[in-house]
Order: structure tokens, then C-alpha cells, then sequence
């Protein structure tokens, strides 16, 4: 006879989140917008094994630091107008 597996909430809960998590790690984000997002996303990945972590955040969210930091890097500043003399 076999017996039917029950899900506990628990043991549900973990394996939504080992689902989740393994699908980021994965890479299915959002597809990429432009030159500079796809500079930054191989950057990041590139430089987030060699990157300290000393919080220990993690691969993944050290990945987002350095990606978010890429980003704010590319973007150009705020344009000033001349002052008329």
C-alpha cells in the first residue's frame, strides 16, 4: 500500500522558497533593456565571486549590489542650465 504524502505548512513553505530561489539563481529576471543594463549585468557577474562578504549576505544579493552600483555609475548626471549674465 502506498501511503499519500501530506504537505505541512512548513515543509510546503520550504519547498516554495528552494523553488524560488533556485529559478533566480538560474538568471530568469527580466529581459535585458539596454546596452548599459547587459554591461552591468556581466559585470556583476564577473566580479561577484571575488567581491568580499563579510555580512554574509550572499551571492545573490552581493550580485544586486554590484549591478544597482553599475547602473547608478552609467547613469548621466542631472544637466545644468547656464546662468545668464
Amino acid at each position: 500500500m502506498e501511503r499519500a504524502m501530506r504537505w505541512t505548512g512548513p515543509a510546503f513553505a520550504a519547498l516554495l522558497v528552494a523553488t524560488a530561489s533556485a529559478a533566480l539563481a538560474q538568471g530568469e529576471s527580466t529581459p535585458i533593456q539596454s546596452p548599459q543594463d547587459a554591461a552591468c549585468r556581466t559585470e556583476a557577474r564577473n566580479r561577484v565571486f571575488s567581491t568580499p562578504d563579510p555580512k554574509g549576505l550572499g551571492l545573490y544579493a552581493i550580485g544586486r549590489q554590484l549591478y544597482f552600483a553599475c547602473m547608478k555609475r552609467a547613469q548621466p548626471g542631472p544637466r545644468r542650465r547656464p546662468r545668464a549674465s
